[in-house]
């Protein structure tokens, strides 16, 4: 939790982000991830300072568990002095404790995004789902709380102005923004109406920049001009170079992989679940994606 200090900006996670996503359609399935193609509704994590702070705080948990789908996990919501927003104990079950930082007994309308947070990892815990580390399962754990329609509370809980900041959360605003996008592409949503916070705001217009970059993409068709060259000249350096076809430059989105007895393959992210795809170099092929069923028009 950023509480008047720097908060930290741009895309320093996005491939533990990317990663997160491709995670989660493995361990979930497709069919799972399209149950929850409705987010949480600000109507119903609501807080207002005349509400009850610890009725208030078990509504809006009750609420989470609801949208997450864990019908038989109690939360069980306290206040006390700590460093972070929040913290869970993750035990076998069904009552989960979840503390609370004492600065949400006088910011009780960003109690919602402290918890969707806390119960995603509640998720995650009775998913088996985790990745190595406190910093990139911390990641996870946000991203699959945004991706699974809670986390543009934790996006509307970041405000900053010259005098004060505050971020709840591990990825930065932009990323936020970026997963945020990703699902409303998924889902047909539009985020944006939910923003109270204008920063927020701001961080979701360029977080959904960054995320409609990955659909133009080669061999995607919809690549601007410059891509398309790039993409040709590395075409023709891997095909003049077979069977150890590689790419010249290291930070083409693609790589060419030589197929024994077989045509030329190109490697490339799926922009939707990030899975690694491989279509043959054959000039327009329709690609589907195994894992998300996204259909992808290529020119390789």
């Amino acid at each position: 939790m950023a509480n008047g200090g720097p908060v930290e900006h741009g895309y320093p996670h996005l491939e533990t982000v990317r990663a997160a996503v491709t995670a989660l359609y493995r361990r979930l399935s497709y069919d799972t991830i399209h149950q929850f193609a409705t987010s949480v509704a600000p109507v119903d994590v609501a807080f207002c300072d005349t509400d009850d702070l610890h009725l208030g705080a078990q509504r809006v948990a009750r609420e989470l568990v609801r949208h997450y789908r864990l019908p038989d996990a109690r939360m069980i919501v306290g206040f006390r002095e700590m460093q972070h927003a929040a913290n869970v104990e993750l035990a076998a079950g069904p009552e989960y404790f979840i503390e609370l930082n004492d600065r949400f007994r006088t910011h009780r309308r960003d109690i919602g995004a402290a918890l969707a947070h806390e119960v995603m990892h509640v998720f995650l815990h009775r998913l088996g789902l985790s990745f190595p580390g406190t910093r990139d399962n911390e990641i996870l754990t946000d991203t699959a709380t945004t991706y699974l329609g809670a986390g543009w509370l934790l996006l509307d809980a970041y405000r900053e102005d010259a005098a004060s900041s505050q971020k709840l959360g591990y990825l930065t605003p932009e990323e936020f923004g970026y997963v945020l996008a990703k699902r409303a592409v998924v889902f047909g949503e539009d985020p944006s109406t939910w923003f109270t916070s204008p920063q927020a705001y701001t961080a979701y217009v360029r977080g959904r920049e960054r995320a409609l970059l990955d659909e133009r993409q080669p061999p995607l068709t919809a690549a601007g001009w410059a891509g398309r060259r790039r993409y040709a000249r590395d075409r023709r350096h891997a095909q003049d170079h077979r069977p150890h076809a590689a790419v010249a430059n290291a930070d083409a989105p693609y790589d060419f992989v030589p197929d024994a007895g077989g045509p030329l393959r190109v490697a490339f992210s799926c922009p939707t679940c990030h899975q690694r795809i491989r279509v043959p170099v054959r000039g327009r092929v329709r690609a589907r994606c195994g894992l998300c069923r996204t259909v992808l028009e290529c020119d390789t």
